[in-house]
């Protein structure tokens, strides 16, 4: 251990000692900072800490490749990600390197998709390395951080969506009690906060860190961030899972680092290892450059196949992934041009950067001699107060100005007094905070002071303004070159639209297909779009493009430039986007949780998009085998919902022949719900409606299944085998019998109104209404019934019955039969007068008195089972009746009595009218 750093460890020791009644452990912590600097200084390979997205950070680099000039720059990054760096020279600041998986090879199936991103923004001296290293000939860059695989690999939870982020100097390091008592890192934040007077962390960060090092040498740049890695690394307790999964990424790097020095031959004096502050100070058995230090055993890599690609990434973004404060990015751009323009330092650009200027390659000019060993900055810095920084007085009149103007523009009644205002404010609130000068801090917060009313008048408030001001939400953008080739094949295609879709504004496209047929495939590609990419990118302002429809003219908001993102996504899920939502409508059906509805939904969402009779077969054979294996019928009404309008699109086409699957959909449902009919009807658990689309789609699909093989008697013995649980399937199940020819509308109607008539029963009566509603779904020539029923419950149930059932149906008529209303209003419409004035003289039908029948004599038990066949069914049996030769006679005898004509046809043929009921059952 060298001898630089004695004195100040001599006087750290001395405090320690005398902050005796301080945790004990406060001596070792001290003097291990001070060791620990000593150790990263002395490695033979040069060390560069950084603070990712640090201005400081990306001047001292700037300057330190400039005067060290080194051969080869090993940077922690994933070293899968390498080959999309020269992709950079195509895009515009911030973008984000993406590693992505969504079929997993090796991992839980639930893991998926896996994604790790890495954000560059120009303030980075990640980027500043990148561009030096890409710009300069003979400059070999090496990335030397885990591969994206590896970085599952040794995850040991990875049950949620992971995005890598290139670690902090914070981070999230918590204390736990190992022997002596020692800070936690929340403590000594709370500490630094409030002897710093700052609200946040980033502000004390800007105030003591990087304002003091934004001008620093390159000695006293490397010591003190190498200082604060060391701290928080001596914060981490020992054991935990964070610091576990670090020093394995060091063991990693190292281990890169060492085999790359042996293969290449290259001497460490022209190298350069650049990794976060935090791993400069590494103590593990593999970190260094020395030749016998042991290896890690780097595992292999799954099967798992990784897609890359550059994403956009913004400034708010970022601030998400690292825990900052909001803006603080963007105060952070701000400082790096403004120590550009200090410090007269050019700094690195890709060539041809989207966003900067073009210049020609050259050579750097020959590097300066490199100072001798190390000196001791760090006593320097820790003594000495920070030196003036922040707004100057012109620069701060300057944004108090511009400050106003932005309000103005944005509804506030500000005026050039709030100016003055903002600008005494922020000398204030400087000087309150001990500060020489006020920082973008104290200019925000005097600014919401100042300007902020009770109500923000538009849609930004004055500090999102301040934020503005600084350069705003700075959104990055991948350039044509470097998109996959899905996203350039979208940008094709949507070519003959006419309209920018790089642009940040939403672009509004008209399309009318009948005078320009030729956008027909533009309007197929953004409904394809419009599926694949929920959200804003995309919005249908006119045009629909329903199972069988289609527009004559549609109208799309196109916001594509501002979520660029979703596009070079879904690149990584193909070539094509017909090959995109092919294999998601694939997926949909071959999930484990999939259900024969949605597989019915895949196979209309198939016809609308996709022109593939062999996948809408496909996906067809899926949803009859799903439907075969559900064990419930929760899903009974959206089955019957979408395989109706499938029947109905098929039979519409040319031909109107069903494909086969379909007619395989049709029978296994009949055979299907005649099973499951019985315990659904006694189960507690299975809604009403449910059963009522059981029996919807046996009942609407009787003739078809029949023609298909299928046998009545299934449906009969389904219902005769039910016991309904609860008025309302009660309901439901005389609906059923009368569909079936059981029961007639009269006994219908006596069984209601003997409901009504008995007192136990009139409190659930509201519940039989309930279930003849349903019953409109199955036997929809209930309807003039059920406005009946509906009509006595209104008239004749009593106020404490009525009154709190009326919310009840209102809300279970709009939820579950919404579609059933219009059934029944033109029910109502056909019943009841149309005008006010006619109600005085009008009864209802169901009150109407009629003549008394006859006497009707006394039948055998065969003919009165043949006198209820007729009666049920009296078209029919007139019908016989004229084949038998006697129309007038049944006609006359039909309209002199309700069941004149029935006895005359018993009377006269009563072996033809027996042997028929006894042929129908």
């Amino acid at each position: 251990m060298s001898q630089v750093f004695e004195p100040l460890r001599q006087q750290l020791i001395e405090a320690a000692e005398a902050f005796a009644d301080g945790p004990a452990a406060l001596p070792e912590i001290l003097t291990g900072l001070v060791s620990d600097v000593d150790h990263a200084t002395a490695e033979p390979l040069e060390i560069f800490p950084v603070c990712h997205h640090s201005p400081a950070s990306a001047l001292a680099m700037g300057r330190r490749l400039r005067e060290k000039q080194p051969k080869v720059v090993y940077l922690e990054l994933c070293e899968d990600l390498q080959p999309l760096l020269t992709e950079l020279r195509n895009c515009k600041l911030p973008v984000a390197l993406q590693a992505f998986a969504s079929e997993l090879d090796g991992f839980p199936a639930d893991w998926g998709p896996l994604s790790v991103v890495a954000p560059i923004t120009e303030a980075s001296a990640e980027y500043q390395a990148i561009a030096y290293a890409l710009e300069t000939p003979g400059v070999e860059l090496v990335l030397v951080d885990r591969s994206s695989d590896h970085v599952f690999q040794w995850s040991p939870d990875s049950s949620e969506e992971h995005t890598e982020v290139e670690d902090d100097l914070h981070g999230d390091a918590v204390g736990v009690e190992i022997g002596d008592l020692r800070p936690r890192f929340a403590e000594l934040e709370e500490h630094l906060l409030h002897h710093g007077r700052v609200r946040h962390w980033s502000e004390w960060w800007d105030q003591y860190v990087e304002q003091p090092l934004a001008n620093a040498d390159h000695d006293t740049y490397r010591q003190v961030m190498t200082l604060i890695g060391s701290l928080f690394r001596r914060l981490t307790p020992e054991g935990t899972r964070r610091l576990a999964i670090d020093e394995q990424r060091e063991r990693y790097m190292w281990t890169r680092i060492r085999a790359h020095l042996a293969t290449s031959g290259v001497d460490r004096d022209d190298c350069l290892y650049i990794c976060g502050a935090f791993h400069a100070v590494s103590r593990v058995a593999e970190a260094g450059s020395e030749p016998g230090t042991p290896d890690l055993e780097i595992t292999p890599r799954t099967g798992t196949e990784w897609l890359y690609g550059l994403i956009p990434s913004s400034h708010s973004a970022i601030e998400a992934q690292f825990g900052l404060a909001p803006g603080s990015v963007s105060i952070a751009a701000a400082t790096w041009q403004k120590g550009l323009t200090r410090s007269k330092l050019t700094p690195f650009r890709l060539e041809g950067q989207k966003g900067g200027r073009r210049r020609a390659r050259k050579a750097l000019p020959p590097a300066p001699v490199v100072p001798g060993p190390t000196a001791d900055r760090l006593t320097e810095y820790l003594a000495a107060p920070p030196p003036p920084g922040g707004l100057d007085d012109e620069e701060l009149r300057g944004w108090c100005v511009d400050v106003v103007r932005l309000a103005r523009r944005n509804g506030y009644l500000a005026s050039t007094a709030d100016a003055i205002a903002v600008y005494e404010t922020s000398v204030l609130l400087a000087n309150m905070r001990g500060r020489a000068r006020p920082t973008p801090y104290d200019f925000q917060d005097a600014a919401v002071t100042c300007i902020e009313k009770d109500v923000v008048p538009g849609r930004r408030d004055v500090r999102r303004l301040c934020e503005i001001l600084l350069g705003g939400d700075k959104v990055g953008q991948v350039g044509y070159e470097a998109l996959p080739p899905l996203a350039k094949d979208v940008y094709d295609r949507l070519e003959p639209l006419g309209l920018d879709l790089t642009s940040r504004t939403i672009r509004r496209a008209l399309i009318d297909l009948v005078g320009q047929p030729e956008l027909a495939p533009c309007s197929r590609l953004l409904w394809r779009l419009k599926y694949l990419l929920p959200g804003p990118a995309l919005r249908t302002v006119m045009g629909s493009q329903r199972l069988g429809e289609k527009s004559v003219q549609e109208s799309w908001d196109l916001d594509l430039g501002r979520h660029q993102r979703t596009v070079i996504e879904l690149g990584y899920e193909g070539v094509t986007v017909e090959q995109v939502l092919e294999q998601r409508l694939r997926r949909s059906v071959r999930d484990p949780k999939a259900t024969a509805a949605e597989a019915l939904t895949a196979v209309e969402d198939s016809l609308r998009l996709l022109e593939s009779p062999r996948l809408t077969d496909e996906l067809g054979v899926r949803a009859v085998e799903l439907l075969a294996a559900e064990r419930t019928v929760d899903d009974a009404p959206l089955v019957l919902g979408r395989i109706r309008r499938l029947i109905a699109y098929f039979e519409s086409r040319p031909g109107g022949a069903l494909p086969a699957w379909c007619q395989q959909f049709v029978t296994a449902g009949y055979a299907h719900y005649c099973t499951l009919l019985p315990t659904a009807f006694a189960d507690e658990e299975t809604g009403v409606r449910q059963v009522a689309a059981m029996l919807g789609f046996l009942f609407s699909m009787e003739s078809l299944a029949l023609s298909l093989g299928c046998e009545r008697m299934q449906l009969e013995l389904a219902v005769k085998q039910s016991v309904p649980f609860g008025p309302a399937k009660t309901a439901l199940f005389w609906a059923a019998g009368h569909q079936l020819g059981d029961l007639a509308v009269a006994d219908l109607r006596e069984r209601s109104d003997e409901l009504l008539a008995n007192p136990l029963v009139v409190p659930s009566f509201p519940q039989y209404v309930s279930g003849f509603v349903h019953a409109l779904e199955p036997v929809p020539r209930l309807a003039p019934f059920v406005v009946e029923i509906l009509s006595k419950a209104f008239a004749r149930l009593p106020d404490p019955v009525l009154l709190p059932w009326l919310p009840t149906l209102i809300t279970t008529l709009k939820q579950e039969a919404a579609e059933l209303v219009p059934l029944l209003t033109r029910e109502a419409g056909r019943t009841f007068p149309g005008a006010l004035p006619a109600l005085d003289g009008w009864t209802a039908p169901w009150e109407r008195k009629t003549a008394p029948a006859t006497s009707m004599p006394v039948l055998s038990p065969d003919a009165s089972l043949a006198r209820r066949l007729v009666d049920s069914h009296p078209v029919t049996a007139l019908a016989v009746a004229r084949i038998l030769g006697q129309p007038d006679e049944w006609s006359k005898a039909a309209t002199e009595s309700d069941s004149g004509g029935p006895v005359l046809l018993l009377e006269q043929y009563p072996d033809t009218a027996t042997a028929v009921a006894a042929l129908v059952g």
